[in-house]
């Protein structure tokens, strides 16, 4: 297949499908069936994966068994295992669960800061930097959220010069990579180019884009990202979860639609659309649902069938 013109020639997909995806969901699943979830998607080809969040176990129940299922996953050497960490004390949960690295939340509204972590986004800058300072010295990869880039669900536009400004700081803590997130599913394609734009100028450090499809632009999110060039995607098996302190904010974009979209559009993932399928119907088995995505009920691409 002919790649497209001016995009990048592979694409690296995040799984977050264990902790974003599955910390929105009612049914709480047994670390026995997050191990499985994530051993399904190791299988599907994911490399890296989020797989747990070190978080208050009252605020998010879903992730509370956390150093469970770190204790239980097999440790490969191509399979990289990334606790999400909200302060000091839950980095050093996640150092002693013995994940590979590391990724911080900060939301670029202070009225979000304020309802999801109960603290100003001035106050949680300093923590990340701090944060940063103790996984650097601990030799731990970090990486960087900026959660409500694109809109916020309690002050609505979120202006760009509020973003830049954390990408700026998280750069210059030592972020190793910085993450542009539509935690709310509100973004278009214009505020990718725009917003992506502005970071690219503000740091060498990889950028990576996490969307939601709340209000179905999640996928044309996603490909105008890799049309600017950004080669690292977050994505959800079965597009289930969401964030639990954003109103009707619903499912990630599905894992499987994202690399058929891939595979069609000639890039190169290195995921299985028929083995993230099966990790989509195993896990909407266990929550007694059927999942949002779309190639998990129509299947790939019918070569040589009857129109």
């Amino acid at each position: 297949m002919t790649e497209p013109l001016g995009m990048a020639e592979s694409v690296q997909v995040v799984e977050v499908g264990p902790r974003d995806g599955l910390q929105n969901e009612a049914t709480i699943l047994a670390a026995e069936d997050k191990v499985r979830f994530i051993e399904l998607a190791i299988a599907a080809g994911v490399r890296r994966v989020e797989a747990v969040s070190f978080v208050r176990p009252d605020a998010v129940p879903q992730m509370a068994d956390a150093e469970k299922v770190m204790a239980q996953v097999s440790r490969r050497d191509d399979v990289s295992y990334i606790g999400l960490v909200l302060n000091r004390r839950g980095f050093q949960r996640a150092l002693d669960s013995g994940v590979d690295e590391i990724n911080l939340v900060l939301a670029a509204s202070n009225s979000f800061n304020l309802r999801n972590q109960k603290a100003t986004t001035d106050s949680l800058v300093a923590m990340v930097e701090e944060v940063l300072d103790l996984a650097s010295s601990a030799g731990m990869p970090a990486s960087v959220t900026i959660a409500t880039a694109f809109g916020c669900p309690f002050e609505g536009e979120v202006p760009p010069d509020v973003v830049a400004g954390l990408v700026a700081r998280a750069s210059a803590a030592g972020a190793r990579e910085i993450a542009l997130a539509d935690t709310i599913g509100v973004g278009v394609p214009r505020q990718v180019r725009e917003l992506f734009d502005i970071a690219r100028g503000l740091t060498d450090a990889p950028l990576r884009a996490h969307f939601h499809n709340t209000r179905n632009t999640g996928y044309a999110n996603a490909v105008t990202a890799l049309d600017i060039g950004v080669d690292i995607l977050d994505s959800s098996i079965g597009g289930i979860g969401g964030c639990p302190f954003a109103p009707r904010a619903t499912g990630n974009i599905a894992t499987e639609d994202l690399v058929y979209t891939l595979d069609r559009s000639g890039y190169a993932s290195g995921l299985s659309v028929p083995a993230l399928v099966t990790a989509a119907e195993f896990v909407g088995k266990k929550l007694g649902k059927e999942v949002p995505s779309m190639v998990s009920k129509a299947g790939g691409f019918p070569r040589g069938a009857a129109s």
